[in-house]
């Protein structure tokens, strides 16, 4: 199986709180791998390929802490815990085609092992299973799962066109993440609260806080992208900018040259460069780690978390809500 984060990295330091959740994901773990079995040995080796290769497990980590609102240990939590996950998974066969990466969580990407079609089939086949295990929570949570999946897609799809003409580009790149990554960590909150029968008006103000969360997650790794070596993240530094991907710095350095900003028009002059060889790749990734839109978008991305945490006003004061802030600080203060 494989390694799980330590359920204090994203909840704080409450040891019972963190062994608790330890013990959840030991079980959502197990369940991936169950559902993910397959007959044949083709598939049953690439849907479990991404599995194997780790991960943190933020969405089943959030999903469990939000579910201690309520009673945290019924079984539909579990199965909660497990659709999300797969959906997730299911979307990184998907995006590491699209986007040409080679690595992922430290392994090869399933294409750079299969070939696009496999990974794509795969891709789809971790979403079937995920509707499966999502069916048997009801007919809500099969309305949620599907808005989510829509959401997801069309997030993909408006990346892909950029935004429309007349748009500010700031603002298509974060309703992107929104979309894109904000809407499955939403979903994750909420259905911690739906299935562990809490009061299901905090439903909202967890959605909105994963929402939140989301966009911050989604903005760091913006920053891991530039900054961080493949060792520690598991993707090759500057994967974003070799594919042209507008991140939050990227957008900024080109707002900033086309306000004057001259060593910004130099960055961009590099961005728009040949990036095939590793040597223009890290001289571009370089130059724009080091301009000072780097830090903005660093900090946009903790002013994300800020509005998370301002999202969770309504809950009731304790250790859940206390935990929450801290996996609002967590992601935008990793590394990986």
């Amino acid at each position: 199986m494989s390694h799980l984060a330590s359920p204090a990295t994203f909840i704080g330091a409450d040891a019972q709180l963190a062994a608790d959740i330890s013990t959840q994901l030991e079980s959502v773990e197990r369940r991936l791998y169950e559902v993910t079995e397959q007959t044949r040995k083709l598939p049953d080796t690439t849907s479990k390929h991404l599995l194997a290769a780790g991960g943190k497990r933020a969405r089943p980590n959030l999903l469990l802490l939000t579910a201690r609102l309520g009673e945290a240990d019924r079984d539909e939590i579990i199965d909660a815990a497990v659709a999300v996950e797969l959906i997730h998974l299911a979307s990184l066969y998907h995006d590491d085609v699209m986007d040409d990466a080679p690595v992922r969580r430290g392994a090869p990407a399933a294409h750079e092992v299969w070939g696009n079609s496999v990974a794509i089939l795969t891709g789809d086949l971790l979403f079937s299973k995920a509707s499966g295990v999502t069916a048997k929570l009801g007919p809500e949570a099969v309305r949620v799962q599907a808005e989510t999946f829509e959401r997801l897609v069309l997030g993909q799809l408006n990346e892909f066109a950029g935004p429309p003409e007349d748009t500010d580009a700031v603002e298509h790149y974060i309703q992107v993440l929104a979309d894109k990554t904000g809407s499955l960590i939403a979903t994750s909150a909420q259905f911690g609260v739906m299935f562990s029968q809490a009061d299901q008006a905090l439903a909202e103000p967890v959605r909105i806080f994963g929402e939140r969360v989301g966009i911050a997650f989604q903005l760091a790794d913006d920053i891991i992208d530039l900054t961080t070596t493949s060792s520690v993240s598991g993707k090759t530094p500057g994967t974003d900018l070799r594919e042209r991907v507008p991140t939050l710095p990227v957008l900024y350095a080109r707002a900033a040259a086309a306000d004057g900003d001259v060593v910004a028009a130099e960055v961009v002059e590099l961005l728009d460069g040949d990036l095939s060889s590793d040597d223009s790749l890290e001289t571009a990734r370089a130059a724009l780690a080091a301009h000072p839109v780097t830090a903005r978008a660093r900090a946009e991305a903790a002013r994300w978390a800020d509005d998370a945490k301002a999202a969770l006003a309504p809950l009731p004061e304790g250790l859940v809500k206390e935990s929450l802030f801290t996996f609002a600080d967590s992601v935008v203060s990793r590394s990986a």
